[in-house]
C-alpha cells in the first residue's frame, strides 16, 4: 500500500503519518545485483502545508542485505534517512499530481531510497577481496606458482 494522504484535511491540521511500507511498492528490484531489499521500510512523517505547497519532513528507515563488490559476503546495512525532507509544489509546472484528494508520497521516497543506495556495498572497509579470503583459511597455505609461470619467468628477454 502506498504511503498516501488526503489534502483536503491539511486545510485543518498538520498530518503525522507513521507506519510501513513494503519493499516491493518502492520497485528497487534490479536497480543493483548486490543489493536486496528483505523488510518493510519504516516511516514517521510530519505533513504540513506551507503557503502554495506542501513539506514533508521526518525519518526513514530500511534495512538492506548487500553482497560485497569485493568478496561476495553477505552482509546488512541499515539505511536511515533521519532529517529526509520533501517539499511538494501545489501550483506551476513542478506540481504534485493528485489522485482524486489523494497525494502519493511514494515516489518520492523511492527517489531518495534510490539515490542513498550504496555505490559500492563492502562487507568491511578494509576487506581485500577475494584473494585475501584465500588467506584467511584455517590451514591454507599460499598457492604455488605453477610450473608453466616459473618456467616463463626464467625467459630473458
Amino acid at each position: 500500500m502506498p504511503v498516501l494522504f488526503n489534502i483536503r484535511h491539511l486545510e485543518e491540521k498538520t498530518l503525522f503519518l507513521k507506519g510501513e511500507l513494503p519493499a516491493v511498492e518502492l520497485d528497487l528490484d534490479g536497480v543493483d545485483e548486490l543489493i536486496h531489499l528483505p523488510g518493510p521500510l519504516t516511516y514517521d512523517l510530519e505533513v504540513q502545508k506551507i503557503e502554495k505547497g506542501i513539506l514533508v519532513q521526518g525519518s526513514l528507515q530500511l534495512t538492506l542485505e548487500c553482497e560485497c563488490a569485493r568478496c561476495l559476503k553477505p552482509s546488512q546495512h541499515p539505511l536511515s534517512l533521519q532529517e529526509w525532507a520533501c517539499h511538494l509544489p501545489l501550483e506551476g509546472e513542478d506540481r504534485v499530481v493528485l489522485r482524486g484528494d489523494f497525494v502519493d508520497l511514494t515516489p518520492y521516497i523511492r527517489e531518495d531510497i534510490l539515490l542513498a543506495l550504496p555505490q559500492h556495498p563492502l562487507c568491511e572497509p578494509e576487506c581485500k577481496g577475494l584473494a585475501n579470503m584465500r588467506k584467511k583459511r584455517p590451514g591454507a597455505e599460499p598457492e604455488a606458482v605453477s610450473d608453466t609461470w616459473a618456467e616463463l619467468n626464467k625467459l630473458k628477454l
